[in-house]
């Protein structure tokens, strides 16, 4: 970890100075920080829902307007960033931020539609080894598909969809429990879908382990990583995972409901013969305008042949403003940062230390991102409601979960302090 430069100190002079220190406070002026009703910058903690807008989003997205008025069609290949190659301009940055080869990765559609399309190729029960495993607690999305893809193939997902538990009194699905599931049920297990970051409890697993540990044992790993790409860093190539799939409206900050992004790893990338749907743009691009001509789908190599459709330009534009401004930073940089905020918050809870409110996410900077998540067992909704009226945006997850994610690219130490303020009096209220 890289701890904080000075012992904790809850005084706003101690914010300003880590401010101070923090080469990357500059980022914050490439962000629209929402304001509150009185025109103060409200503290925004939600980057783990939606990211904030880059200011030079709008800036792109005007220009393939422009490149669209001027140019009609032919915007496909004489426009500024040519359409038809759109897709081919992310391959080099999205591959750097999740630690891949450029021919392993493409931007497509949104999360759950790219997880269906990894399941059919992915998921391919016979005999005994019929089962999926999942973490307690995934994202409901991830579940509905996984529930959805064991029916299509005639299974019942009471029964062959396995779910690795937190121990009693744990929050966290420890990497014993996934090594005893293996263990016990390896040889039914045909894929392991795994959130790369828990959505609800903050918890980044052990990615190369688990991935090792189930492909030893004969099993297909694919994962979630909605909740950790451009959260923590990523070697998808090097950990040998077969797929990934994950949005880019949390913290890759392209926009509400923004074009997704997938990882296919090279031993089936670059597989003509693996199953998978097939599309248009999925095709060789040397013979994709032969149309009809084409009586066959010869796929390209690479996980553009997963693509179905040709990419959405106005939708894409804001993720290269984003891209660029990773590829400046690097996520190295950003994690070093992500552990001294996440620290800072994680030492103001402490200091209020309100019986109430207990961190459920571990405690271990190593496991986990930047989101803290709180389950306050009274009074919940009466904490969320006194961050909103201090103009500080996180959210609320039923039961009894307020989280709250300290984004290192727009968040700044003077932004935590308002937070721990805030909680420091609901907690004396």
């Amino acid at each position: 970890m890289s701890p904080l430069p000075s012992e904790f100190r809850p005084d706003e002079q101690y914010a300003a100075d880590l401010d101070a220190a923090d080469d990357l406070a500059i980022y914050r002026e490439r962000f629209h920080i929402p304001l509150a009703a009185d025109g103060r910058p409200k503290a925004y903690f939600c980057g783990n829902s939606l990211g904030l807008q880059p200011v030079r989003a709008e800036a792109l997205v005007r220009e393939e307007l422009e490149d669209w008025s001027r140019l009609a069609v032919d915007g496909h290949f004489d426009a500024r960033r040519p359409w038809f190659k759109y897709h081919e301009q992310f391959r080099e940055p999205t591959a750097r931020l999740v630690g891949a080869l450029p021919g392993e990765v493409v931007v497509m559609n949104g999360l759950t539609v790219n997880l269906h399309l990894m399941l059919v190729s992915f998921f391919r029960p016979e005999g005994k080894r019929r089962c999926i495993l999942m973490e307690e607690n995934a994202f409901p999305s991830d579940t509905y598909a996984v529930q959805s893809q064991l029916a299509l193939h005639g299974l019942d997902p009471n029964e062959d969809l396995l779910i690795a538990r937190a121990r009693e009194g744990e929050t966290a699905v420890r990497t014993e429990e996934f090594a005893e599931f293996l263990d016990r049920h390896g040889d039914r297990i045909a894929l392991v879908l795994l959130g790369g970051v828990n959505y609800y409890s903050g918890q980044l697993f052990d990615l190369p382990r688990i991935t090792r540990m189930a492909r030893d044992r004969g099993c297909a790993v694919g994962l979630d990583l909605a909740h950790a790409a451009g959260n923590v860093p990523l070697k998808l190539h090097d950990w040998g995972v077969d797929f990934a799939a994950w949005c880019s409206y949390k913290y890759l900050n392209a926009g509400p409901g923004a074009v997704a992004g997938c990882f296919v790893h090279e031993r089936h990338a670059a597989d003509p013969d693996l199953l998978r749907l097939g599309g248009w743009w999925g095709n060789d691009p040397e013979t994709r305008f032969r149309m009809h001509l084409e009586e066959r789908f010869r796929p390209v190599a690479g996980a553009d042949s997963w693509q179905l459709s040709n990419p959405p330009v106005l939708a894409l534009a804001p993720l290269l403003a984003s891209l660029e401004i990773f590829d400046e930073v690097g996520m190295d940089a950003l994690r070093e940062k992500s552990q001294q905020l996440t620290g800072y918050l994680e030492a103001w809870i402490d200091h209020v230390a309100d019986p109430r409110v207990e961190i459920i996410t571990p405690r271990d900077p190593a496991a986990r991102g930047c989101q803290l998540s709180l389950r306050v067992c009274e009074r919940g909704k009466d904490l969320f409601a006194a961050i909103q009226s201090a103009a500080i945006v996180g959210d609320y997850r039923e039961p009894d979960v307020v989280r709250v994610a300290a984004v290192p690219l727009y968040n700044s130490f003077h932004d935590v302090w308002r937070l721990g303020r805030a909680l420091a009096g609901w907690a004396g209220a």
